[in-house]
């Protein structure tokens, strides 16, 4: 089952270029406010391995580049990439604070970075990689991309939408994103197609193995994952 709007696209893309004046407000409801918990512990696994330059892929309104620089050495180089030129308006208000030659921020495509190989010792993605992933036939190339612009060693943290195990969890979950995450985000939004394909994405994505079985076989060499919220959301780390 595919979703595309009028013009062919998934909905996604209009509501990430519209950004709807209160979609940083959706993303904290209808996670119930545990999205910006699961981004801080993100942003600490991506500095573990204390990298002198960081990219934020997808970064949307640059909720995890914030807390990356909050945590950050200050010689810590940070960028964050997105397609949506709305997005990164409401991103360059946010990281104002650090200054423009602590976070960059850059209008791009994920399929073809404009970074030279072997640039990154950490790229951090929060709830951006299902959409770079899910039934898109850009799936391997984006990960290659990502591959291609970490060092050796370099590590990819993921916070995304995962699967729990439980059956009974697993089935509350999805009922949650079907009957509450899809006509909520739609009311509020006023973007009901965008918020049923994030709940369909959600409740039909890959769990933590077929997860980590995607990116090994992309030539990861190896992934660990940190479950959250029972399973429904798991960090990701993959290793370069």
């Amino acid at each position: 089952m595919m979703f595309h709007d009028e013009k062919g696209y998934r909905p996604t893309q209009q509501i990430f270029t519209e950004v709807p004046p209160k979609y940083d407000i959706l993303n904290r409801i209808l996670t119930l406010n545990l999205d910006e918990g699961w981004r801080r512990k993100t942003a600490a696994i991506v500095l573990e391995n204390q990298p002198s330059r960081v990219l934020d892929l997808c970064c949307g309104t640059a909720d995890l580049t914030m807390h990356i620089a909050r945590l950050a050495a200050e010689n810590t180089a940070l960028f964050g990439l997105d397609f949506s030129h709305t997005m990164l308006k409401r991103a360059s208000e946010k990281v104002s604070a650090f200054g423009k030659e602590r976070v960059k921020l850059i209008q791009g495509d994920a399929g073809n970075m404009p970074f030279e190989n072997d640039y990154f010792d950490s790229v951090g993605i929060s709830f951006g990689f299902r959409n770079l992933t899910f039934e898109n036939p850009d799936a391997a190339l984006h990960i290659a991309e990502v591959l291609r612009v970490l060092k050796p060693g370099g590590r990819f943290v993921i916070v995304e939408t995962s699967q729990p195990e439980n059956k009974l969890i697993r089935s509350a979950y999805h009922f949650y994103q079907k009957y509450f995450t899809a006509p909520i985000g739609g009311l509020i939004s006023g973007n009901r197609p965008a918020y049923d394909y994030l709940a369909y994405s959600a409740n039909h994505y890959y769990s933590i193995p077929e997860i980590s079985d995607v990116l090994l076989k992309a030539g990861f060499s190896s992934v660990g994952a940190i479950p959250l919220l029972l399973g429904a959301t798991a960090i990701v780390t993959a290793i370069k």
